[in-house]
C-alpha cells in the first residue's frame, strides 16, 4: 500500500525509522525487535541507509519487514549516485514489488576532495524529476526542516526548496527532528501559505543519550530547548534517568502534535525500541491515538 493512502484516511499514523546493522546478528535482533513491534499497530516503517552499507541494503531490509505483514519504504540518497545507478536501483525496488521511496540527497561525504558524478544529481529535486520522468509509480516521501535546512537557514526558502520538490512529484514530507512544536507549526504554516497540501509528518528522535543527542544536533543545527538541556544536564550520568526525561519530553511533545492537527507522528528509533514502544503506550493511556 502507498504511504500517502495511510494519511488519506484521516488517522494519525504512527510510523518507526530503523537502519541495517553492521551484522548479521544485528539484523536477526532487528527483525525481533520490528516484529515486537506489529502489536503497536505502525503504519509503516522506514529504513535509512548508513554510510558503510550498500544501497541495495534497505531495499533487502524493506523487503523482509514487508514480509512481517508491515509497510514498508526505502531510503534513496543521490549524493554520490550517477543517474544510471538510480535508474537500475528503481528498478530493483519495484521488482522487489516496493511501492514507497524516501528520496533525499544524503549527506555530503566528509572528504574534501568528494565530487558528485558528473551525471549525478545535485540536490533531491533533480532526483525527484528523474524518477518521474521514468514513469515510476512510487509514493515518494521527502525530507522537510521546520528549523531550516543545515546550509540554508533561511526558512522561507526551504519552503521555496520544498514546494520545488513537491511540484515535481512529492507525496508527503517527513520533517528532520525538532523538539519545540513552535517550529514544525511555524513550518506548517509556512507551507500551506506557499500552497504546499501534501502531508506534513513530524519527524521525532526520543532522547535516550544526552551526549548522543548533542551529537546529533551540533552536526544538524538543530536546538535543544533550554528547559530540557537544563534537564538533561542534571542526569548526564544517568541514562536511565535520561531516558526518562526524554520520553516524559516526547510524550507530551508528541500530544501536543497530534492534537494540534499533525497527521502522524514519525519516530527516529536509531534502532532501539524501548523508548519508543512507552511513548506510544503512554499517547494511548491519554486517548491521544487509539488503543
Amino acid at each position: 500500500m502507498k504511504i500517502s493512502q495511510l494519511y488519506a484516511r484521516g488517522r494519525p499514523v504512527i510510523s518507526f525509522e530503523f537502519f541495517p546493522p553492521a551484522t548479521a546478528a544485528g539484523e536477526e535482533a532487528l527483525m525481533r525487535t520490528i516484529d515486537a513491534l506489529r502489536p503497536l499497530g505502525p503504519g509503516f516503517i522506514t529504513v535509512t541507509r548508513t554510510g558503510t552499507k550498500p544501497r541495495e541494503a534497505p531495499v533487502e531490509l524493506v523487503t523482509r519487514i514487508r514480509a512481517l505483514g508491515l509497510e514498508g519504504a526505502a531510503h534513496v540518497t543521490c549524493i554520490e549516485a550517477s543517474r544510471d545507478e538510480i535508474a537500475a536501483h528503481c528498478v530493483l525496488i519495484a521488482r522487489r514489488g516496493i511501492e514507497n521511496v524516501v528520496a533525499i540527497r544524503g549527506d555530503r561525504p566528509k572528504d574534501p576532495g568528494f565530487r558528485p558524478p558528473a551525471n549525478g544529481f545535485r540536490y533531491a529535486l533533480d532526483m525527484i524529476r528523474f524518477i518521474r520522468e521514468r514513469g515510476h509509480d512510487f509514493c515518494l516521501i521527502g525530507g522537510g526542516h521546520p528549523e531550516g535546512h543545515p546550509e540554508c537557514r533561511d526558512r522561507e526558502r526551504n519552503i521555496e526548496h520544498l514546494k520545488m520538490k513537491v511540484d515535481a512529484g512529492l507525496d508527503v514530507v517527513i520533517t528532520q527532528l525538532f523538539y519545540d512544536n513552535t517550529d514544525y507549526f511555524g513550518f506548517v504554516e509556512r507551507a500551506r501559505r506557499a500552497g504546499i497540501a501534501v502531508p506534513l509528518v513530524p519527524g521525532i528522535m526520543p532522547i535516550t543519550n544526552w551526549p548522543q543527542i548533542e551529537r546529533i544536533t551540533a552536526l544538524s543545527g538543530n536546538q535543544v530547548p533550554p528547559r530540557l538541556g537544563a534537564a538533561l544536564e542534571r542526569v548526564r550520568d544517568d541514562e536511565p534517568a535520561a531516558v526518562a526525561v526524554g520520553v516524559e519530553w516526547a510524550t507530551r511533545q508528541c500530544a501536543e502534535l497530534l492534537r494540534g492537527g499533525a497527521p502522524g507522528i514519525h519516530f527516529y528509533t536509531l534502532n532501539r525500541s524501548p523508548a519508543t514502544r512507552a511513548i506510544f503506550e503512554n499517547l494511548r493511556r491519554e486517548g491521544v491515538i487509539p488503543s
